[in-house]
Parts: C-alpha cells; sequence; structure tokens
C-alpha cells in the first residue's frame, strides 16, 4: 500500500531534477523507503512495530538489491526469507497442498485448516450443508439442488428429514432423531405415549416436534398426569382432595384446637402449610412476640434543648456578671483590680 501510495510521488522542493540527477532516482531511492516505512503500523499497533523491527534489515535488502529480481515483495519476505506464510491453497510447514488440491482447496464448499500458513493439519472445515473429506458431498439435512463437474449446490431438506432428495416433506430418505418414516414422510414419534421418556418421579412428560419436555407437577401433586391440581395422582401433605382436584387445607380454620400457642400468636394460612405470626403491634424476639415499642430515650440534661445562639447569650450575660462584680470589688478597695 505504501508503494501504490509513493509511486507518482518525488523528492519535493527545490531543483527535483538535479536531486533526480544526483541523488538517484526517487522510485528507488532512501527517502521513498522511509517514507513507506513511516506510514505502515498505526501508533497503537504494537504487534506491527515489533514485527517491522525484527524485518528491518530484511526489508532494506529486499530494497536496495532484491526487487529487481524478486518484485513479489510478499513471497520474497514471508515464505521465502522468514518462512511464515505459505502460498494460497497449501499448510504446514512443507507447504503441502490442502485436501482438494491447491487450486480449490476443500471444492471450494469450506476452509483448508492452515491455508496459506505453517500451521493447520490441511484438513477441511467444511460449510454448513456440506461434508465429506472434500466437502464434495452434501451434509446432514441437506440434498443436491445442483452439481456439475466444478460445483455442488446443497440446499436444505425438510425439518424432519436426515436426509432426502428435495424440499418437500414427502422426498425424505431418513428421517432425524425423535421421528420416524412411513411412506417417505417423516412422522414425529410422541415419546410420553410410548413410555420412551425419561422424566423424574414429581415430572410429567409433554411431547414435542422430534422430542419431549419434562416439567415439574403442581406443588399439590404426588407424581401427577399433567399440569394443575388437578392432573394429581395423589395429593402432597397439606392438601385434600375435592373431587379430581387436590386444594390447600387450611390449617388455621380447620383445626380443633388453636395450631399457634404462644403469646400474642395468630395462624396464618400458606399454600400447603401454614404459620405462626405475631399480632398487630408486636414483634418476634428470640422466639417469643413482644410489644414493638421504640427503646427508652435516655432523660435529657438541663442544657439539651438549648440552641447555640442561646448559648452564646449565657456566655455574654456571665461574663457580664462577672466584669460587674469585679468592678464593684475593686471600687469598695477589698481586691486589686488590674488589666
Amino acid at each position: 500500500q505504501g508503494l501504490k501510495r509513493t509511486e507518482h510521488e518525488g523528492f519535493g522542493g527545490g531543483n527535483t531534477a538535479w536531486e533526480e540527477e544526483k541523488l538517484a532516482k526517487y522510485q528507488h531511492s532512501e527517502t521513498r523507503l522511509l517514507e513507506v516505512l513511516e506510514g505502515i503500523c498505526t501508533p497503537s499497533d504494537f504487534a506491527c512495530h515489533q514485527l517491522l523491527e525484527r524485518s528491518e534489515e530484511h526489508v532494506e535488502q529486499w530494497w536496495f538489491h532484491e526487487q529487481q529480481q524478486h518484485p513479489d515483495f510478499f513471497q520474497w519476505l514471508c515464505m521465502d526469507r522468514l518462512s511464515l506464510c505459505c502460498p494460497p491453497g497449501t499448510y504446514g510447514p512443507d507447504c503441502r497442498p490442502c485436501a482438494g488440491g491447491p487450486q480449490q482447496p476443500c471444492s471450494g464448499n469450506g476452509q483448508c485448516d492452515g491455508d496459506g500458513t505453517r500451521r493447520g493439519t490441511g484438513l477441511c472445515v467444511c460449510s454448513p450443508g456440506y461434508g465429506g473429506p472434500f466437502c464434495a458431498e452434501c451434509g446432514d439435512g441437506y440434498y443436491e439442488a445442483l452439481r456439475n463437474k466444478s460445483h455442488l449446490v446443497c440446499a436444505e431438506c425438510y425439518r424432519a428429514c436426515g436426509h432426502c432428495t428435495g424440499p418437500e416433506d414427502s422426498s425424505c430418505l431418513r428421517c432425524k432423531r425423535g421421528w420416524v418414516l412411513h411412506e417417505h414422510r417423516c412422522i414425529d414419534i410422541d415419546e410420553c405415549g410410548t413410555e420412551m421418556a425419561h422424566c423424574r418421579a414429581n415430572q410429567f412428560c409433554v411431547n414435542t416436534e422430534g422430542s419431549y419436555e419434562c416439567r415439574d407437577c403442581s406443588t399439590a401433586c404426588i407424581g401427577c398426569m399433567g399440569a394443575g391440581p388437578a392432573r394429581c395422582k395423589k395429593c402432597n401433605k397439606g392438601y385434600w382432595r375435592d373431587g379430581a382436584k387436590c386444594l390447600d387445607v387450611d390449617e388455621c380454620a380447620s383445626a380443633e384446637e388453636p395450631v399457634c400457642t404462644g403469646a400474642q400468636e395468630v395462624c396464618e394460612n400458606t399454600e400447603g402449610s401454614y404459620r405462626c405470626i405475631c399480632t398487630r403491634g408486636h414483634v418476634r424476639q428470640d422466639g417469643h412476640c413482644v410489644e414493638d415499642k421504640p427503646p427508652d430515650a435516655p432523660e435529657k440534661g438541663f442544657f439539651d434543648d438549648v440552641t447555640e445562639d442561646e448559648v452564646v447569650v449565657l456566655q455574654q450575660m456571665f461574663f457580664g456578671v462577672m466584669i460587674c462584680a469585679l468592678a464593684t470589688l475593686a471600687a469598695k478597695g477589698d481586691m486589686v483590680f488590674t488589666a
């Protein structure tokens, strides 16, 4: 890119003709090389600067001595001199051909692992819809929509088909898991009805296309045949059966004796059980219900309610009284008053 950018430039300024005659042509000058190198890396690209620093001697060698014989700088530096890259369609330390050949690796339907580098396995990683060691076949769930000597186009089968001859649901040759083939059509298997499902004890089975789901029973049930308290096999503790449904037992209302016997306690019914709570105006402390009242406030001192302004006034009054008393004593001669 730097070579293209400076292709039509010159030394600039002064007598360009004299400069080119005396200082050699700009096209092959050190000035142009420096201008190219200055624009190679962005300021924040540390890896680029590091690579350029390691390769600087090679760059100068090519610029002044090799570019006439080896005009392809990438080939000369990256492949031949540094041995970091391989030609397209090859891979590994020896630049061996990728699977499917270097001209069209992986039949054009995938990526060669390590293509163009000195790493990788050379094996094909096929694009979606393609398969085989050279990506020259259609993968599971796809069929050949078009094939000629150089190209293969694979299209998606009907969603239930694992292998097919066309896009219709009647073109199936093999079904995906969870479906069964019947007259070239894939029919969903009801895993719940055929006892193929494996759900836990307190779950029920729901059939889905090609599979099934296990969902939790209602909390009212011990084992169930579906969703809700009307599909229970057996009612859970804290519930009673009313026809087909398992209903919550109201322990607070149905008990002959009070179920909450602590002082200031009342019973509150919950789903499948109950709990004992404190009456209004009481809180539970150490397992007992006690009256909810704020802690006793400490007794106020004599000056607790005095404001800052009032304190200032009191101080001024105190000092005034003291000065008056001292002045009176001094006037009577009972003491010597000095400043």
